[in-house]
């Protein structure tokens, strides 16, 4: 069984938000079928870490899910930015379980062990400084982040961190996550939201000990990343 990462799959099934008119995202939906089936066994697990569906509710996500549910393996999906149609931990298992979705976890609040590794994470937030308001749902982000973290620590599972905005970006550090990062040990972690020409500001690489990784969809160009090895090479 692998283990592998994608994240902004941005799915417009049943939404009018074709990502296609943006460079680089044309037949973006058939090109993540095709890579994903050709690269995923139906026993890998893929993690997706936020912006899955542009819909608006669960309801209008449906075609989306299904799509999702019909690729090989378990997906594990958190949320992130553009995920409007997020609900309840409980509402959202319940309605997957009437229509039939059978494949998708959701990962807020908890962790899934994966072999010896707890796979943890949440949403994050922005850190730009242009709004006091983003400290108090950074705070909450961190400990929504820190909830998961300590009980696959509890667990005796080694804790690798997926994240939909990125804890850090060119010089800037969103402290009130890295800080949990730290002070649980977590030396892994892989994170989405950016596109485009951010990419060239991404941090990818060590900081402080942490190894990031940015697996948003079009920089991996819709292409499921395989991260058994290098979750293997962070084993202490």
């Amino acid at each position: 069984m692998s283990l592998f990462a994608i994240a902004d799959l941005h799915l417009s099934l049943s939404a009018d938000k074709p990502m296609d008119v943006f460079s680089g995202w044309d037949n973006y939906s058939e090109r993540l079928e095709k890579n994903w089936q050709e690269r995923v066994s139906p026993d890998d697990t893929v993690v997706i870490p936020g912006d899955i569906s542009w819909a608006m509710s669960l309801e209008s996500a449906l075609s989306d899910f299904r799509f999702i549910d019909g690729l090989n393996g378990k997906k594990i999906i958190s949320k992130g930015n553009h995920d409007y149609w997020w609900s309840t931990r409980a509402k959202t298992e319940k309605f997957f379980s009437e229509n039939g979705i059978s494949s998708i976890e959701i990962l807020h609040n908890n962790f899934f062990a994966c072999g010896g590794i707890g796979i943890c994470g949440t949403r994050g937030w922005i850190n730009d400084g242009s709004e006091p308001e983003n400290m108090k749902v950074i705070l909450r982000e961190a400990q929504r982040l820190e909830r998961s973290v300590s009980g696959a620590v509890e667990a005796g599972l080694r804790p690798v961190a997926f994240l939909h905005y990125p804890p850090v970006f060119m010089d800037d550090e969103n402290k009130a996550i890295t800080d949990v990062l730290h002070r649980y040990g977590v030396d892994l972690c892989f994170y989405g939201h950016l596109h485009g020409y951010s990419h060239r500001n991404a941090v990818i690489g060590e900081r402080d000990g942490i190894e990031y990784r940015l697996i948003s969809s079009d920089f991996l160009h819709f292409c499921p990343c395989d991260i058994t090895n290098v979750v293997k090479n962070h084993e202490k």
